[in-house]
């Protein structure tokens, strides 16, 4: 380890105890100081909303409009609806209490976990690391951001706005690349919530084991988007272009690849053609407003995974601004490159069914997808997808949409993740229930207590009927 790892690493250590000690303060727990915490964040975000839109433009090339939509205006939403509810979320929770313990009242009560570790992504960098602050400090934790390296001027940005919101004991972000991963993993959190791919989830999971540390990971995986001949084509088209290509596709709930009924796919695909062309034109004549791979090595990976396959629309690539053009691959093999790892990019493989028992099959045999996308009108055909696969979550007759809610968790399963966030979910997520029963001293029952013999075991009997 080099003296300036070394150096890092007790920097890091230096601020994890900070934090403990300042959480052992217990000034985090209160209703008022959790709601003056959220209230500071949400008008640090309106301040900063120029200088985060400049940092996703310069990162991702995000326009103004999809940077509002897709990370600043959904982590506001996030923000009032957790504001809202927040102090129903933390009242103790009135549970029934068995015969057995009278007299006595059980109750749950919701407590942070303590000091917790927040690991965010590049493709949603403000987005994905704001999100689960806001259930962290609803919780009453305190918190370390660790943004990705990737996208270095949304890092910058969200250490200066953190910076100037929150003193360091409370909230810190700390900045770098796989050294600073490596020493914050090596720190004892009291929870670590990871956004990533599957490879480091599962680095996260093994070094939060040492520590026996609570993990939530949110990882992704090739997510197929189903279309049954039932379906109306034409908005499914539509729909599916939008989920696919948004932010180039570098979304962990875009739909990955295409599973469409053999007889209506054609006509589909020249759907989906109108809607590329009505949405982005042909090839990259809106380089301006149209986002880029985030680097040179994902782009020459997705392009890598283009090469051989027959590319029905698109194929443009501009390796200056690292863009690449909606692309579809038509009559692409289950066993083709680009079916072994997530896209990740702005690239939708094509692969028919002929029922839809033999698309089932299909993503049953492969591990769990982040999503699902079903296209159809087929009451029974929902039925069947929706209960015979395991996935985290996802749409009928739409894409991405339902990860945009507060109203309900989102979250993975199996390779896809584990835990859940959003809303609720974000506040549950990062709050230990701890069970009480309170027992009173007016009447003490005397069954439990030895010597016991036969007239005890039958009154017990009739308690634990």
């Amino acid at each position: 380890m080099s003296i300036v790892e070394r150096v890092g690493l007790m920097d890091i250590e230096k601020t994890v105890k900070m934090q403990r000690k300042y959480y052992e303060t217990q000034k985090t727990k209160s209703w008022k100081y959790r709601m003056a915490a959220l209230n500071r964040l949400e008008r640090a975000i309106l301040k900063w909303e120029t200088e985060i839109n400049k940092a996703l433009k310069k990162d991702l090339n995000k326009s103004a409009f999809e940077a509002y939509m897709t990370e600043v205006g959904m982590t506001l939403a996030e923000l009032r609806y957790v504001k809202k509810h927040l102090r129903k979320w933390m009242m103790d929770k009135k549970v029934r209490t068995p015969l057995a313990q009278f007299p006595s009242k059980s109750y749950v009560k919701s407590e942070p976990y303590g000091v917790v570790l927040i690991m965010s992504p590049w493709n949603y960098p403000f987005m994905l690391c704001m999100e689960p602050l806001i259930g962290a400090l609803a919780a009453g934790n305190c918190c370390v951001l660790k943004p990705s390296n990737y996208s270095p001027a949304v890092s910058t940005v969200i250490k200066g706005m953190i910076e100037e919101t929150f003193p360091k004991e409370y909230v810190t972000v700390v900045e770098g690349g796989r050294a600073e991963n490596q020493s914050l993993l090596e720190q004892k959190f009291d929870y670590i919530f990871f956004t990533g791919g599957v490879q480091v989830g599962k680095l996260v999971m093994k070094k939060a084991a040492e520590h026996l540390t609570p993990v939530t990971l949110e990882l992704g995986g090739k997510s197929p988007c189903i279309v049954e001949k039932t379906a109306d084509l034409k908005l499914a088209a539509k729909r599916l272009v939008f989920g696919k290509f948004l932010n180039a596709g570098q979304t962990c709930v875009a739909p990955d690849y295409l599973l469409v009924q053999k007889e209506v796919k054609e006509e589909f695909l020249q759907y989906v053609l109108f809607w590329i062309e009505k949405m982005y034109g042909k090839g990259l004549e809106n380089r301006e407003s149209y986002p880029k791979i985030i680097n040179e090595k994902h782009f020459k990976r997705i392009k890598q995974l283009i090469e051989g396959e027959e590319i029905l629309i698109g194929g443009a690539v501009e390796e200056d601004s690292l863009q690449i053009a909606p692309t579809v691959l038509n009559h692409v093999s289950s066993k083709s490159p680009i079916m072994q790892e997530e896209i990740f990019g702005p690239v939708l493989p094509v692969l028919e069914f002929e029922n839809i028992q033999e698309a089932v099959q299909f993503v049953r045999k492969r591990p769990k997808p982040l999503a699902l996308y079903l296209f159809t009108g087929d009451k029974m055909v929902e039925r069947r997808i929706t209960e015979q696969l395991s996935y985290g979550g996802g749409c009928i007759n739409d894409t991405i949409i339902h990860l945009a809610t507060s109203h309900m968790g989102f979250g993975g399963v199996g390779e896809s993740g584990m835990g859940s966030y959003h809303g609720k979910e974000s506040f549950d997520t990062f709050s230990h229930k701890k069970s009480i029963v309170k027992k009173y001293n007016w009447l003490d029952n005397p069954v439990r207590y030895v010597p016991y013999g036969k007239q005890k075991e039958k009154i017990m009997r009739m308690f634990l009927k």
